[in-house]
């Protein structure tokens, strides 16, 4: 079987393994692909895609730690904030920065970042909420481009509309 296409916005900050990611997966139940698994499933294609307006943050470190938070109450806007305020973040190369992604009231993501060589670095602490009863996970994430960084956050901004 063919691997299910999956769209979306999607934000990430690290290449690879250690990353954070900032994603609204999207599913299109019409995929043959979709089908086929919904009916191995039991489920209809649209239960099998899921909502597509769900947004996760997703943290994943080298030593095969990780974590999966759903952002019910995350709003594409305020996805759009916080990647604007990254990115007036990243605008002086040589400054240090700390970034906030605040859902409900609760700090989920703090992205810290340092200029390292032609980019920066990124120490980025994700929070679970307290009811989850999980401790934060740090994800040290290697020098990235700062140019490499640009782009990505302005693809980020344009794919919310």
């Amino acid at each position: 079987m063919s691997p299910i296409a999956v769209g979306g916005p999607a934000l990430f900050i690290g290449s690879d393994t250690p990353c954070v990611a900032l994603v609204r997966p999207s599913i299109d139940p019409a995929q043959p692909e979709v089908r086929e698994a919904a009916e191995r499933a039991g489920v209809t294609p649209e239960e099998f895609a899921g909502p597509s307006d769900l947004w996760q943050l997703i943290a994943d470190r080298t030593d095969g730690e990780g974590r999966e938070i759903a952002l019910d109450d995350l709003t594409d806007a305020a996805a759009a904030d916080f990647a604007e305020r990254l990115a007036a973040a990243l605008a002086d190369p040589d400054a240090e920065s700390t970034v906030l992604l605040t859902v409900g009231a609760h700090d989920v993501l703090r992205l810290d970042s340092r200029p390292a060589g032609e980019g920066f670095a990124f120490l980025a602490t994700v929070v679970p909420p307290p009811a989850e009863g999980t401790l934060p996970l740090e994800v040290e994430i290697g020098p990235s481009s700062a140019s490499d960084l640009r782009v990505e956050l302005e693809q980020f901004r344009r794919s919310l509309g």
